[in-house]
């Protein structure tokens, strides 16, 4: 029998991400939305298209959520963009109030599911769907980690013209403007890109990394990113439907890891059939400790927010 991965929101990154799970192979899939035909005309398109690339997946839409029953993994990006005149705060509330419907019912509809949030702001929706769910924090992870990851070492991959898959790179914290990337964990070929790249050129790839997301919507101007970030949820799918303990920074909720307690923040984690099966400590620096613990405290404003 095949795996069922369920993806609430079947916008850009939803039905793309659909695509890509798909296309691999991975799990049937299920893609809901509100708006009516929508998920049914994409799911059907995207179902045309596995006899030209030969994969044996069933794909379907739907706007009820009796359709996502018995998911191996629910993805939800379901949520608004911030628009014109509206606050932070304003922004948080809404979106609260869809991650909490959302989540009551694809729990009650796949009680033994694993939730992986890309709703923004990422850290506070993977808190606000963990306490919504009831669900230990095995089984709700954020993604962030590996899309700006995946940032950095595209400009990593790009300053040294080398091939992207001997490039390695960690980035810490929350996704957002307070993110930690590691230089000094990151690698070509095994070598620290602190020994290859002047640090003042460095610094200039940490920043574009943490305004990745930034970039591309000043680009599209009425959208923001899907390709890379549905692929990252991709990579995090791949890794539980296979088991593949596979390290890769999420979004987790931390019980002391780092010094920091009762909120999601992103760090190294080991994904398996269990969802998070090892959050990995490694050693900080003083200023890298600090700058972690600043993403924190912006994490918990946000939370704070919403009371979650």
């Amino acid at each position: 029998m095949r795996k069922k991965v369920s993806i609430v929101g079947a916008g850009n990154v939803g039905a793309t991400c659909a695509h890509w799970i798909a296309a691999k192979e991975l799990a049937d899939v299920v893609l809901v939305d509100v708006v009516e035909g929508v998920p049914q005309g994409k799911a059907l398109d995207l179902l045309e298209a596995m006899p030209i690339e030969k994969r044996d997946v069933a794909v379907a839409g739907a706007n009820d959520y009796a359709a996502t029953a018995n998911s191996d993994i629910v993805v939800i990006t379901a949520g608004i963009p911030r628009k014109p005149g509206m606050s932070r705060d304003d922004l948080l509330h809404t979106n609260y109030k869809i991650m909490s419907d959302v989540v009551s019912k694809v729990v009650a509809h796949s009680p033994e599911s694993i939730l992986i949030i890309v709703s923004n702001p990422l850290d506070a929706m993977a808190q606000a769907a963990f306490r919504q769910s009831g669900f230990n924090r095995e089984r709700v992870i954020g993604m962030a980690g590996v899309l700006d990851s995946a940032r950095f070492r595209s400009f990593i991959a790009a300053e040294l013209n080398v091939s992207v898959e001997n490039v390695t790179a960690f980035v810490l914290g929350g996704h957002g403007d307070t993110m930690v990337p590691l230089s000094r964990y990151s690698t070509v070929a095994g070598i620290p890109i602190t020994e290859l790249i002047a640090p003042d050129r460095l610094e200039q790839l940490v920043q574009r990394t943490r305004d990745g997301g930034a970039e591309i919507v000043k680009y599209l101007k009425t959208g923001s990113a899907y390709y890379a970030p549905s692929s990252a949820v991709t990579e995090m799918a791949e890794a539980i439907l296979k088991d593949k303990k596979k390290i890769l920074p999420c979004a987790a909720y931390l019980e002391g890891e780092y010094g920091i307690s009762g909120y999601y923040i992103g760090v190294p984690c080991k994904l398996g059939a269990a969802g998070l099966e090892k959050i990995i400590e490694i050693k900080l620096t003083p200023e890298e400790d600090a700058a972690l613990k600043r993403s924190a405290a912006a994490v918990k404003e946000l939370c704070a927010v919403i009371n979650v």
